[in-house]
């Protein structure tokens, strides 16, 4: 182990701190670090493909003799299953294999009951229409509301639908609330959003000769779905290769094999031909998860001067079947001393929640930064500054000035909410976001060196459409010196070296510092035969520079020359991902600012505008960054004005489970988005990097929403902000159309 000095951090926050590194580890950049390809703003490096329409996702796999496969679901939310009549189906042209899937009990729509694998689609249609099932129906409950009262349908016939309260109190909340000179008491709620992922979960599997099974499957987890379909068919993972060279969007929902991917394998080994199944969309709105909902019950309290001292309350939200619930992460933000906030997952009859983009952060930061605003409104002082105040993070504390000057918060803000003249008001609002994504692991990132110059850089893991492919070619780029575009990168192959699931913002940060390590010993590899080529005893004298290897005494050569000294195999090194180190900070940061227009004749909201400051360590290359802040605040309105699985309580069944009627934000809906990144080096890793998928959608319907507040006046306290809820809201503050006119 050697140690190092490097300096972190950001701007007056920077701090000179000492590493300890193994000495086999890329040295540690450093804030100060001169770097010619990292930090500027490369292209997609799989741009070309995906724009041309050549790229291969696993919905659009063909092979040969290939079979269809689809599960019969039930419609109902509760049922016993009586009888299943799959015989009709087994006679029918085509039909390779029909068999019933379970008897018993139902607890959700789309729950399957049998399965039918076809040798056409419309051959597998006729036949799944020949399947006959009797259900008894039972009562059921699919909201949250509903299913906390005890008297309600089980789930679980064993236990009441609400789950243990939970939670840590901190301080004495009691002496706190009542000390209070300024309290603010409301229910914040969040309704349902499934992840509407463009491409659903689904495979195509095909055994070989040998018993040995490919697996195209939409995941996030090469390796953990190798060991599931091993496990599935019956097979060592040896003999499992599972291929995902793109995936049309997964968010959370794709970790492991879903039930379409294991009928896929189960149906391919028993008819011996490839076989697809892959969910429609409907399947998908029904099974596919979604992020929980919340009721969040809270009431924050503290002084005249906007000192916050309390903040107590109680949350509920529904994972589904799951005994998960809202993890409703309202106290994230500030130093709140005295706090009392205990969660309750609630049992329903829909199919079990899963992880989406910053569980739990949305929801709850939507409900934290409107009780701040409140709070503010009630004292008669400025939110921000309220915020300010109270935000102890070091990063967040140098970001908020930064995005109130772009946003234009001293001019824009209506110091009286809801004072524009006529129908359509104007107003900004703000927000602040935390994630938890330095990396980690023991993971091994392959560099292949050909003697034409070619460069090759492998992982097993999952390009989502993160950028992390670009992430991997830059850092590789920038210790050999060249342009990313002549850097091919190999992701998504279970046969390549094992890489982590493609999630919780860590995929780059975990794999980045082992492929920078990697490009150091490519780089001292070539550095090598060049230095033997040229009679240099010091290898230190040879520079890696544009795309140019120079020596001393005028030396000079390309990069394809340089190579071109190479054994005749190449030069082929690995780079491991190390421990971190103890650096600046844990944590990403963020902030966001919106402006937004509401016509308060008829309730539509427009996001017109949002700033986001945020930071992740080192940027690695500006371009892919900046595309996952757009994405995460387009995806963040989403959730703030249009997303809600809606349910028939009569029936249980989802009445919006297509793209016509489940709404997302589209071209239209798209604001102006300005991202600022705070320049600053982590110190977590040999690259100061850090992950950025989660923190820029964790303000954003927040910002929103404080902004729908200084624009009318009227608070919206529920999501998403339909025309309905806001004319509903706009009437309880008193807010007429006549009124708006004036």
């Amino acid at each position: 182990m050697a140690e190092r000095k490097i300096r972190v951090g950001a701007g007056e926050v920077s701090r000179e701190i000492t590493v300890q590194q193994d000495d086999q580890d890329a040295k540690a950049w450093g804030l100060d670090a001169k770097l010619s390809v990292v930090g500027t703003e490369v292209p997609r490096v799989d741009g070309h493909v995906k724009a041309s329409g050549s790229a291969k996702y696993p919905s659009d796999i063909q092979r040969p003799r290939m079979a269809f496969a689809k599960a019969v679901r039930s419609p109902h939310a509760h049922a016993v299953v009586k009888n299943v009549d799959v015989d009709r189906a087994k006679g029918m042209p085509g039909v390779l294999e029909a068999r019933v899937l379970g008897r018993g009990r139902v607890t959700f729509p789309g729950a399957p009951v049998a399965v039918v694998c076809a040798e056409t689609p419309a051959q597998l249609d006729d036949a799944l229409a020949a399947v006959v099932v009797e259900y008894e129906i039972q009562p059921h409950v699919v909201e949250t509301a509903d299913a906390l009262a005890d008297d309600s349908p089980r789930v679980d016939p064993k236990r009441v639908n609400r789950g243990d309260a939970q939670g840590r109190p901190a301080g004495d909340p009691d002496a706190a609330l009542a000390a209070a000179a300024v309290k603010i008491d409301a229910t914040y709620v969040t309704h349902v959003q499934t992840h509407v992922a463009l491409e659903p979960h689904g495979s195509v599997a095909e055994f070989d000769a040998e018993g040995r099974l490919t697996l195209w499957v939409s995941t996030q987890a090469t390796a953990g779905c190798r060991k599931e379909a091993a496990q599935v068919a019956g097979i060592p993972e040896a003999q499992v290769r599972v291929l995902m060279d793109h995936m049309g969007g997964g968010f959370g929902c794709k970790f492991g094999l879903d039930l379409c991917d294991r009928l896929a394998i189960e149906l391919a080994k028993s008819t011996t031909r490839p076989v697809r199944y892959v969910n429609d969309r409907r399947e998908e709105h029904l099974t596919g998860g979604y992020r929980p909902d919340s009721i969040q019950k809270l009431t924050i309290g503290g002084a005249k001067d906007g000192t916050l001292t309390v903040l107590v309350g109680e949350c509920f939200g529904t994972s589904g079947n799951g005994t998960g619930g809202p993890g409703a992460a309202n106290q994230v933000l500030y130093d709140i001393p005295n706090r009392r906030v205990v969660q309750s997952g609630v049992s329903t009859f829909t199919a079990i929640g899963r992880a989406f983009r910053a569980p739990g952060h949305p929801q709850g930061v939507f409900a934290l930064e409107g009780m701040v605003d409140e709070f503010a409104h009630a004292a008669g002082l400025d939110p921000l500054e309220v915020r300010r105040m109270n935000d102890r993070h070091p990063v967040r504390r140098l970001e908020w000035p930064i995005g109130a000057r772009r946003i234009a918060w001293a001019r824009d803000r209506r110091k009286v909410p809801g004072s524009d003249p006529g129908p359509v008001k104007r107003g900004v609002g703000c927000a602040g976001g935390v994630w938890y994504n330095a990396g980690g692991g023991a993971w091994r990132v392959n560099v292949d060196v050909r003697r034409d110059g070619s460069v090759t850089v492998s992982n097993g893991a999952q390009d989502i459409g993160t950028g992390t492919r670009t992430v991997l070619a830059v850092l590789v780029a920038e210790e050999l010196g060249i342009a990313p575009s002549r850097v091919t990168v190999r992701m998504g192959d279970s046969t390549l070296p094992d890489g982590p699931g493609s999630g919780g913002s860590t995929t780059a940060p975990s794999l980045g510092p082992a492929a920078r390590e990697a490009g150091v010993r490519a780089r001292e590899g070539i550095t090598a035969a060049v230095a033997k080529e040229w009679g240099v005893t010091e290898p230190g004298e040879i520079r890696f520079e544009g795309g140019k290897i120079r020596g001393p005494a005028g030396k000079e050569t390309t990069f394809e020359a340089a190579c071109s000294v190479l054994p005749e195999q190449g030069l082929s090194v690995s780079g491991t991902r190390r421990p971190n180190f103890d650096g600046f900070h844990g944590q990403c940061a963020g902030v966001q600012f919106a402006q937004v227009a509401v016509d308060v004749e008829t309730g539509v909201v427009r996001v017109e505008r949002v700033v986001a400051v945020h930071d992740a360590g080192r940027i690695i290359d500006r371009l892919t960054a900046r595309s996952q802040v757009n994405g995460g605040v387009i995806q963040g309105i989403s959730f703030a004005l249009f997303e809600e699985k809606r349910l028939d309580r009569a029936t249980g069944d989802m009445v919006n489970p297509t793209y016509d009627t489940y709404r997302i934000a589209g071209m239209a809906d798209c604001p102006v988005i300005e991202v600022e990144f705070l320049e600053m080096d982590n110190g977590i890793n040999n690259a100061g990097m850090m992950g950025l998928g989660e923190p820029a959608t964790v303000p954003t319907a927040a910002a929103v929403a404080n902004a729908v507040f200084n624009a009318t006046g009227a608070r919206v306290r529920e999501l998403p902000m339909t025309p309905a809820r806001v004319l509903s809201a706009l009437a309880a503050h008193g807010g007429t159309k006549e009124g708006a006119r004036r």
